[in-house]
């Protein structure tokens, strides 16, 4: 199982990259977790480039994409919603519409914050937006809050239930992936 794992944060030290980090080691040994690091290459949205040769970061994004069996994505909440970058990174994936690398893609959607709520609305957000974009999000979130003392020296998760639940969420990708391969 190939699994990619995008963090809506571009910072050098984000608390997300450190979450998705966390979500690789939990996912173990049989799983290859590859982290997308292209998002700040992406040019905006736009249908007018949008055309058969894309821009580079473009056609990588949706390579990886469709090269994966499901994804995780962590998101920061920005003003209390997805951060630019991650919606727009979003937007490019969901194309060509009906077709996209999105289609009927399990996502597990994770995401840390400063804040004790988490990034509760941007998760809320992503799935909905990652949804209609046609991918297949899990109904289930994992809200970080005061991320900045939630992990250890070694980015593990120090809250047991915190840790639980993710390997929860990580175990519903796993059985989202299994029966979408049956049903194809």
């Amino acid at each position: 199982m190939k699994v990619l794992g995008l963090s809506g944060s571009l910072r050098r030290d984000s608390l997300n990259s450190t979450l998705l980090r966390a979500a690789a080691a939990e996912l173990g040994d049989d799983v290859e977790f590859v982290v997308f690091d292209g998002l700040g290459a992406l040019p905006p949205y736009s249908e007018e480039i949008d055309v058969q040769d894309v821009a580079e970061p473009v056609r990588v994004l949706r390579e990886a994409i469709a090269a994966a069996d499901a994804l995780v994505i962590a998101t920061p909440e920005y003003n209390g919603s997805v951060p630019g970058q991650l919606k727009n990174a979003v937007d490019w994936a969901s194309r060509p519409f009906g077709a996209s690398s999105l289609k009927g893609k399990p996502v597990a959607v994770i995401g840390a914050s400063m804040s004790p709520y988490g990034a509760k609305w941007a998760q809320a957000d992503l799935r909905r937006v990652v949804g209609i974009a046609g991918a297949a999000p899990l109904e289930r979130d994992l809200p970080v809050g005061s991320a900045h003392v939630a992990f250890d020296a070694d980015g593990r998760l120090v809250d047991d239930g915190l840790r639980a639940g993710l390997a929860e969420e990580l175990a519903e990708l796993r059985r989202a992936v299994t029966t979408a391969d049956v049903a194809a």
